[in-house]
């Protein structure tokens, strides 16, 4: 995969050539109202990167290829929403027990925990190691006494970047982050659902996507 920000008019020809394939490079220039020497090098980059193929004797056509929008897109350009995986969830009230069951089942480094459907807080592996080192019988104690509440929980929604996920995970010093909604209560009261998460392994998944040849 090739990892660039098309211009654009690359865009442009690029939609042109999905319309009317095959089509020559004097047929896009005409559409454009451009020379074909102007249209040399962005007909030059869409070859080199796969998004179009140029065949002889026929024109340009759309590859397969260019079908992963991630090809093109830039990392400041990929939205969470398009990456974000299935979050693990508890509720208050789980003994810290069977949290950690929950953690291992689900080969998770971070557990979020919701009370009547909205999100509360989260447990690193961190917390569940501190508390099962000391004397509390974690059978009886519920998860919520040990999680760090909100509102301090770093939180991230679905039309922000996956370079700002980055961001937060490395600055914060956390393994992953919930991707929220906003909603309001029926008392007014601004509430979060917790509809995803980001984690450093979507982030290391996503750049070994981009780095493919």
């Amino acid at each position: 995969m090739i990892f660039i920000k098309l211009t654009k008019r690359q865009e442009e020809i690029i939609e042109i050539v999905k319309k009317n394939q095959p089509i020559t490079s004097e047929q896009i220039a005409e559409k454009l109202n451009l020379t074909r020497a102007a249209l040399r090098p962005d007909l030059a980059i869409l070859t080199m990167t796969g998004i179009l193929e140029a065949r002889p004797k026929v024109g340009y056509v759309y590859s397969k290829k260019g079908q992963n929008t991630l090809k093109y897109k830039s990392i400041k350009e990929i939205t969470v929403g398009e990456i974000k995986s299935k979050p693990t969830v508890v509720s208050e009230d789980m003994s810290i027990y069977d949290s950690i069951i929950q953690l291992f089942i689900n080969d998770t480094g971070t557990l979020f925990v919701e009370n009547k459907g909205y999100l509360t807080g989260a447990v690193s592996r961190k917390d569940f190691l501190k508390i099962t080192l000391g004397n509390t019988d974690i059978h009886k104690v519920p998860v919520g006494i040990i999680m760090t509440r909100m509102p301090n929980i770093i939180t991230i929604t679905d039309n922000e970047s996956a370079y700002e996920a980055a961001r937060r995970i490395i600055e914060h010093e956390i393994d992953s982050l919930p991707v929220v909604e906003k909603v309001k209560t029926e008392d007014g009261k601004e509430m979060y659902k917790i509809t995803g998460k980001v984690s450093k392994t979507t982030i290391t998944r996503l750049f070994v996507e981009l780095g493919k040849e």
